[in-house]
């Protein structure tokens, strides 16, 4: 039997992948002859090289090698799938993609990469223009025929934004979508929430509604911002809050980026980092607005990949540029099922269903393999066992805690490339034998796994090398709670002392939000310790009645 294709019409991949499916289950019962795999193999093959789309039985029947015993296999396909095609055709769905991007140095540009590489500006079949349906997931095509980013960027000072006006995509975005102010928020909350935030936020306002306008089907929103600043922690609450106030209940998917907890003590990107001694003020505030007004937060930290990059990539000092290229694989894996067809997590709602058991803990670890340079690709080994196993490791995960001190309550794995279910079954089985691996006993399934046929991409003349497969794990852990743990701790060491406080104040906070923020913190650790400890306690019970 053959392995899976590449469709050269996105619109059929599912029919493709039906087609396949079949295959494989007939091909183990004894009935199977070798006329009948000839007949699979030639339809399958001739339907994966077909470019214009099929919807019915009729365009079926155009391609070669489908006789009447295979437009009768066919058929069940397009009787179930009638109402959800044709709904398709009519109205694709479009989302809006991001919020605000890199308020501060700590995150700078880091979808960039993902819109680069996923840009569908270059020649393409003219059948294929008006049905290009990924595409139109997360970018609007011009009167001229160009595809434009929905995306928007803002920072209270110029010096990031310009970079992107000047830089290697200055030619992707529009200018409009590129939003900075006059001063920063100098590091300070409040500045960027209470003060000089408030003078760019109608502008900020007036642009999403805009780009909401061009969606035919508004999903929700993808959030970029870095807690330990001014505008990140500051700006970035105050345009959440206005987003809930604006757009109701439409989901809101969070990237953030948490202060590096040894960053100030090794300065381990010393020529790039510039550390606050508020951000512990900033980063409790910021995540009080996080809880409340996102749907799934992921968190990051640089200190984590730099050390993968450093470790995976053999980079001695890798720049911000490194470290933005791997996010952006991440970003590029969990939204690939959004922009190509796959069976996982076809809209942003998907991720809080299914890694969200209760509101408050929505806060995710992420992991991304392989990661490896051109220089080692040829001597790793990159079945999908492998790779499954590296994104449970500790030294994967793109925040700096240890998951094995914590339980699983949800895991998401995200399959890209040549990879088959029976691979991914014999993978999962495997991580469910593993000790360090442990589910909390209420949520006895623990994992959902989806397969996106779209090979992994990357940046040419980048760090990763390319590979036929690659995965992309969002867990929800009870060990995240370290992050919050290292947080609160530094607060609490400075706001014993009232230090810096009168920064806050000066620029119109109140000093109770820092006794508030810092309360709903304490609050949240509780929440994991109970959601990781309640199967503990069963087994107490259990014990003493016995």
């Amino acid at each position: 039997m053959a392995s899976r294709r590449n469709v050269a019409c996105p619109v059929n991949e599912t029919l493709a992948k039906f087609v396949f499916e079949k295959w494989e289950e007939m091909a183990v019962k004894e009935t199977f002859t070798d006329r009948l795999n000839a007949t699979f193999s030639k339809a399958y093959k001739n339907l994966c090289d077909h470019k214009d789309p099929i919807f019915d039985l009729k365009g079926a029947s155009k391609i070669k090698g489908v006789g009447k015993w295979m437009l009768t296999l066919l058929k069940q396909y397009f009787e179930s799938n009638k109402d959800d095609s044709s709904q398709e055709v009519l109205e694709p769905r479009e989302i809006r993609w991001p919020l605000v991007v890199g308020a501060t140095s700590c995150l700078k540009t880091a979808p960039l990469p993902v819109f680069g590489r996923d840009c569908p500006n270059r020649p393409c079949d003219e059948a294929m223009r008006g049905i290009n349906y990924a595409h139109s997931t997360f970018f609007s095509e011009t009167g001229a025929g160009k595809y434009v980013p929905r995306a928007l960027f803002v920072d209270l000072e110029p010096t990031v934004i310009d970079e992107v006006r000047t830089g290697t995509y200055r030619q992707l975005f529009h200018p409009d979508q590129l939003i900075s102010g006059k001063e920063d928020a100098a590091n300070n909350f409040a500045r960027g929430h209470y003060s000089v935030g408030k003078d760019v936020l109608d502008i900020c306002l007036d642009r999403i509604r805009k780009l909401c306008d061009n969606c035919s089907s508004l999903q929700g929103f993808l959030f970029f911002n870095a807690v330990g600043g001014g505008t990140g922690s500051g700006l970035g609450s105050l345009l959440l809050e206005r987003l809930s106030i604006d757009y109701g209940r439409k989901s809101k998917l969070g990237f953030t980026i948490y202060p590096s907890p040894q960053f100030a003590e090794k300065s381990i990107l010393p020529a790039m980092v510039s550390t606050a001694v508020v951000e512990p003020y900033n980063s409790v505030l910021s995540t009080h607005s996080l809880l409340e007004h996102t749907d799934v937060a992921v968190l990051l930290d640089n200190e984590a990949i730099y050390d993968i990059c450093k470790r995976c990539l053999n980079i001695e000092r890798p720049s911000y540029k490194n470290l933005n290229r791997l996010v952006s694989q991440v970003i590029s894996s969990i939204t690939s099922s959004l922009r190509f067809q796959g069976a996982l997590n076809v809209d942003i709602t998907e991720f809080q269903r299914n890694l969200v058991p209760f509101p408050r803990i929505h806060f995710m670890l992420s992991s991304y393999a392989p990661v490896v340079s051109k220089e080692r690709v040829y001597h790793e080994a990159l079945t999908v066992k492998e790779i499954t196993n590296s994104v449970f490791e500790d030294n994967s995960m793109m925040a700096k805690c240890d998951p094995r001190r914590g339980k699983y309550m949800a895991c998401c794995l995200m399959y890209r490339g040549d990879v088959v279910p029976k691979d991914v079954n014999a993978a999962v089985s495997s991580i469910k034998t593993k000790r360090t691996v442990q589910f909390v006993d209420w949520c006895p399934t623990g994992f959902k796994c989806g397969i996106n046929y779209q090979p992994p991409t990357v940046v040419p003349g980048g760090d990763l090398a390319k590979v036929p497969r690659a995965v992309c794990m969002i867990s929800n852990n009870s060990a995240v709670a370290e992050v919050f743990s290292r947080i609160d701790h530094k607060f609490d060491l400075m706001f014993a002392k009232h230090a810096f406080v009168h920064w806050y104040v000066g620029e119109g906070m109140e000093e109770g939000e820092f006794s508030e923020a810092r309360e709903d913190l304490a609050a949240l650790e509780r929440d994991y310790e109970e959601v990781a400890a309640d199967d503990l306690d069963d087994e107490k019970e259990e014990d003493e009645d016995y």
